[in-house]
């Protein structure tokens, strides 16, 4: 199962950044492209007030209002999932591959919680495969709403599954970023 994680309010963007335009398209669409192109069952999941572009024929799910914390998400989307594993993908990665999302999905556990995409030994704790027994071993953190991100995912052994281009975890948090990713998206593509 897929999950775009949209439930930030977007500050450093100057608001939802959900609905920004990237060329034309909303920010959010190119992660939910990535994951619809390699998973069949894919939903977003974002707080009652986000504001989301009109995205037809894509499950919604709602979080708690509070806390606003990114493993709320999480913690949410593996509650309603089932007893699936969940594939978690931030709205803000319009660089991320179909590819990528397979290889994560595939990726044995091995025992672990949750795979993450990383670079350089450097974990993207938003992009990966998350095990059912991953919510209760977040909850905690999710609940209080302080715990930082990285250092929470970090403490329940996630796998790391190195990504080659560093430009799939490049996310879009500010009117710069967007600019940057503008550019990045005109760059003609190397052949190797």
């Amino acid at each position: 199962m897929g999950v775009v994680l949209a439930g930030g309010r977007g500050r450093r963007m100057g608001g939802s950044k959900l609905t920004v335009a990237l060329r034309g398209r909303p920010l959010i669409s190119y992660p939910l492209a990535a994951l619809r192109g390699a998973l069949d069952d894919v939903a977003v999941i974002a707080k009652p007030d986000v504001e989301l572009p009109s995205l037809p024929g894509v499950m919604v799910w709602i979080e708690p209002v509070d806390p606003r914390h990114p493993l709320v998400g999480i913690v949410e989307a593996l509650g309603l999932a089932g007893g699936r594993p969940v594939l978690t993908c931030p709205a803000d990665l319009p660089f991320v591959t179909s590819s990528l999302i397979r290889r994560l999905a595939q990726e044995p556990p091995a025992g672990a919680p949750a795979v993450l995409a990383a670079h350089a030994s450097q974990a993207q704790p938003l992009l990966g495969c998350y095990q059912p027994v991953a919510a209760a071993l977040l909850a905690d953190a999710a609940r209080s709403g302080e715990a930082r991100v990285q250092e929470a995912v970090a403490a329940i052994g996630p796998r790391l599954l190195e990504v080659e281009d560093p430009i799939e975890l490049f996310n879009v948090n500010s009117p710069d970023d967007l600019l940057l990713a503008a550019a990045m998206l005109d760059q003609p593509k190397v052949k190797s």
